[in-house]
């Protein structure tokens, strides 16, 4: 046994016992026969820092990891990092750009080299940071999404797909970030409330007969109008569909289309339509028949007019940025009396009605995203999202809260085509090169780039050859340019050969000296590798074996809900496809951890919290223990240093709990069993432990992390803590009998504390368990309790339940009465059966010592207190005590102020008005402070009540 400091300093051991585990190779045990369980960590950014979310995700993940590994399972939790394709090149574009370099100074070989550098040098530090969290990893296996092996299952991947139809190359918009000059996923868009304006326009009709309404928060996408949009049952254009419209300034004639989209109740009924700009116009202009290539596009890469394939617009907006081109617009739409001017209530005259606009914002970089027409990658999503659909339907994935399967259902049945590359150097470079269109007779069907607008798109050449090696692609090539009828393997002949851009190809085959095939310069998007994590991570495709010796399916995916779409259903559609089952058998969701008043953090709002810093201040063990107890099934957590706090002294409490067994002679327990025990203190204590173990057991099964935390936390605080140590301390000082099986049952309570504790507190647990006494082998590798009924003891616990509520209701009728602290007085007794009075008898020495109360004998007399427990009452008489009077009058007072207060609130809450105009955090303090008072006034009545 090693004595404990009388202090509790958790950074004193967290380091010290992370290493000592990692060095031992402890979070992945040799357990051979065991029954393999495996879950896989959502890879954090190479590029990332611990932050709360990470903070929340990764304890429960651990608590699970911590836990199958305490009942003898083979665990395993996976662990790697992501390349984090846009986050990492701006973070290396930014250290050149201060060294007065740029990306474009460098060849691409270049530009990855320092990368990868930079990767070496400064990358995974949230790796160092998941370890202070006290995270059980198996870093000796660790991976990465752009090592080796896994770069191979992404390139197979993408060529299966290819080759199976799954995986095309189409025209549609995308969100397009011009800062980062790259397509976007949602889930790096943030929307925005700016304020902004709302346009009314009047497009002339082409046959002169009149006008027709439109509005728009973006005139200056009028520049690229293809129709207006009237709803087909409008009465008031039925007339009109069909017609056409002369548009203002680039005096193209666009048709009048009927579409539901348009609504009759906003506005004019009547829609421009934008579809090379907007996702909703896109939709509307193929229903009318406009095919994506036709669909005019009127910004290049850096979201500057550039001219439409159709030549309309003037030069003079040519170049101008979105925001200088919208005052463009607008001051030509007024020159052409077009506008229609918007009259406040005042009677003012303005171009425009004030609005406050949701506006699409880079999360990154920063500026307005633009939806904008380009040729991309894509995955049939809605092909595989089919047997994913399947699988939750059907049970074979678990999705917890079970809530959350009605937006699954709604998102996958409805799934749009997955956009997969990006337009970045730093990442898997999409295996696919392309080549000139070649006919025979002809030299070449495609001319060299002209540089206007559309040529933007990522390639015009119609040969496309997908590939896993540069080796595989040119076997490919020559091949279908040997079907043309050209061969490529005899002297004399073309050859295939690998250039770097397109026009180097075209100079090869004008020269008649070669075919030159380029790689397309795109990446891919991380989500697209990200997906293959559950089977890539384990060997696959080298591994043949479907089950990946046992770990796949997964056995759980601890997840945000808000990657439920980006990460969860697409590995869910990955999986089932390449490996012909689920990725995993339960997908648990979590909700987000938000500020104390229950909005979002973020750092503009200046409300983030750091969890390393609470780490610095409390510990690893009481942050983690608060993640673990505030996260409930369904619902967000609000972040409250102060339970953090409290959840250091809880650890607290635990420590000097032990450093007091020591002090006792209770030491570490040599049994896995329960000791045999004969005093009721004792064999209650034993039954309140088996109770716990079957609770947590309960809760962990239902992923019911609250549920487990809180029972873990009222054992230990009030049952073993504030009771059972109560009750013991006689025997240990040796008034009464039963000292060896006292302490023999202390040390093994103490052990399964320990033990159940163990995955929500790793280090205390760690520690104590090692200072208890000598151990064979580290408690992250011990076995977990048993919760075995036959320790069970149901008169015992009857026995001991009832004596802490007696002392219980004694010292609350104490404390209400201002009783002073020292005082000691006679109880009488009434109305008590036989079993009652023998227990009496038996816990005298606790009551005169817990309550401070002696038995007395006859009736009380004068002023007293009543306490009544089962059948029982219990007088405690009070004359010479208090000055009863004018305890009735405090009271009295007390009563009549609390209620004041109680029935204001109430007031307050039952006015409509109150609870729908006020800030929601208003409303529900109210009814907190309602409640309380309520329960105050409950009380202080209670108490009159015992005076008589």
């Amino acid at each position: 046994m090693t004595e404990l400091p009388k202090t509790f300093d958790p950074a004193a051991i967290e380091a010290r016992w992370y290493g000592h585990w990692e060095e031992k190779g402890l979070f992945r045990p040799d357990r051979p026969n065991a029954e393999p369980w495996t879950i896989v960590n959502p890879p954090p950014n190479v590029t990332g820092n611990l932050h709360i979310g990470h903070a929340l995700d990764n304890t429960l993940q651990d608590i699970l990891v911590r836990h199958a590994r305490l009942k003898g399972k083979d665990a395993l939790w996976v662990v790697g990092t992501d390349h984090a394709g846009i986050a990492t090149q701006m973070v290396v574009e930014r250290q050149m750009n201060a060294r007065g370099e740029k990306r474009t100074d460098f060849t691409r070989d270049q530009f990855l080299e320092k990368v990868w550098t930079w990767k070496a040098e400064s990358g995974g530090q949230i790796t160092g940071q998941l370890r202070r969290l006290g995270c059980s990893m198996d870093w000796a296996n660790e991976r990465f999404t752009m090592d080796e092996g896994f770069s191979k299952a992404v390139l197979k991947v993408f060529v299966d797909l290819y080759r199976q139809g799954l995986l095309y190359r189409d025209k549609r918009l995308v969100n397009w970030d011009a800062g980062l000059g790259t397509a976007i996923s949602d889930l790096e868009v943030e929307t925005r409330e700016v304020k902004g304006s709302f346009w009314r326009l009047r497009y002339p009709l082409a046959d002169g007969s009149g006008f027709i309404e439109v509005a728009t928060t973006r005139p200056e996408t009028m520049l690229a109008d293809m129709a207006v949009a009237v709803h087909p049952d409008d009465a008031r254009y039925t007339a009109l569909i069909g017609k056409q419209v002369r548009l203002p300034i680039t005096g193209r004639l666009i048709p009048i289309v009927a579409d539901e989209h348009a609504d009759p109740e906003l506005g004019s009924g009547a829609v421009k339509i934008t579809p090379g700009h907007d996702f909703n116009d896109f939709e509307v202009g193929r229903r009318a028949g406009i095919e994506a290539r036709d669909m005019l596009n009127m910004l290049d890469a850096k979201a500057h007019i550039c001219q439409t394939s159709d030549g309309l617009i003037p030069d003079a907006f040519l170049g101008l940025s979105t925001a200088d081109a919208r005052k463009a617009v607008v001051a030509r739409l007024k020159d052409e009396g077009v506008l229609i001017p918007h009259i406040d209530k005042d009677g003012e005259e303005h171009d425009a009605e004030p609005r406050t606009i949701q506006t699409p914002y880079g999360d990154r970089s920063g500026v307005v995203i633009e939806p904008w027409l380009t040729d991309q990658w894509y995955v049939d999503a809605k092909t595989l999202a089919q047997p994913a659909i399947q699988a939750v339907r059907s049970g074979k994935i678990k999705i917890v809260p079970q809530a959350w399967e009605k937006t699954f259902f709604n998102w996958m049945e409805n799934i749009q085509p997955w956009c997969v590359s990006r337009q970045l150097w730093w990442g898997h470079q999409i295996p696919a090169w392309f080549g000139p269109r070649i006919t025979p007779g002809e030299e070449s069907v495609l001319a060299p780039a002209t540089g206007n607008a559309q040529e933007i798109s990522r390639a015009h050449a119609d040969e496309v050859f997908v590939a896993e090696t540069e080796e595989q692609a040119l076997a490919i090539a020559r091949a279908r340019y040997a079907s043309a009828g050209f061969s490529t393997d005899l002297p004399g002949h073309l050859d295939v050969q690998i250039v770097s851009s397109r026009e180097e190809a075209y100079d090869l085959f004008d020269s008649k000296s070669s075919f030159g095939i380029w790689r397309d310069s795109d990446v891919l998007d991380t989500w697209f590798s990200s997906a293959l994590w559950p089977f890539a991570t384990l060997g696959w495709p080298d591994n043949g074996d479907k089950t990946l010796a046992g770990r796949y399916p997964n056995d759980v995916l601890i997840s945000g809900f808000d990657i439920l779409f980006f990460w969860d259903a697409r590995m869910m559609m990955q999986g089932l496809h390449f490996m012909g089952d689920v990725p995993f058998k339960t997908l648990y969701l979590h909700g987000l951890v938000r500020a104390a008043d229950g909005s979002k953090m973020s750092k503009s709002k200046g409300n983030t919290v750091d969890p390393l810093g609470l780490i610095d201040q409390y510990g690893a063990d009481a942050l983690r223990f608060f993640m673990a107890a505030m996260e409930s099934q369904g619902r967000d957590i609000k972040m409250d240093e102060r339970r953090v706090e409290g959840y250091r002294n809880f650890a607290t409490k635990l420590w000097n709990a032990a450093r007091f067994a020591q002090a006792n002679g209770i030491g570490a327990s040599t049994t896995l069993e329960a000791p045999n025990a004969s005093l009721a203190v004792n064999k209650w204590i034993i039954a309140e432990t088996v109770k716990t173990v079957q609770a947590v057991d309960l809760a962990l099964a239902d992923y019911r992390f609250d549920g487990a935390a809180n029972a873990i936390y009222q054992f230990v605080w009030s049952r073993f803590c504030d009771w059972y140590l109560e009750l013991i301390k006689p025997v240990l000082q040796g008034g009464e009998e039963g000292g060896d099986e006292t302490r023999a049952v202390a040390g093994w309570v103490l052990d399964q504390i320990l033990v159940l504790l163990h995955p929500f507190m790793p280090f205390i647990t760690e520690e104590l368990w090692h200072a208890m006494g000598a151990r064979d082998h580290d408690l992250i590798v011990a076995q977990w309790p048993m919760a075995d009924a036959r320790a069970l003891d149901p008169e015992a616990e009857r026995e001991i339940d009832w004596l802490i509520r007696l002392v219980s209701e004694i010292r609350a009728a104490r404390t209400e009465l201002n009783v002073p602290p020292g005082a000691r007085l006679p109880m009488h007794v009434r109305d008590a059966n036989e079993g009652t009075t023998a227990r009496l008898t038996r816990q005298a020495s606790a009551l005169a010592r817990l309550a401070r109360v002696d038995a007395a004998e006859g009736e009380a007399s004068g002023g007293a207190a009543q306490v009544v427990v089962d059948e029982a009452t219990f007088v405690l008489p009070l004359e010479g005590v208090i000055d009863l009077d004018a305890e009735r009058q405090r009271l009295s007072k007390a009563i009549a102020a609390v209620e004041k207060e109680r029935d204001a609130l109430g007031g307050r809450l039952s006015n409509a008005s109150f609870v729908e105009r006020a800030k929601p955090e208003a409303v529900e303090k109210a009814k907190a402070d309602h409640a309380d008072k309520m329960a105050e006034a409950a009380r202080l009545h209670a108490a009159l009540g015992r005076l008589g």
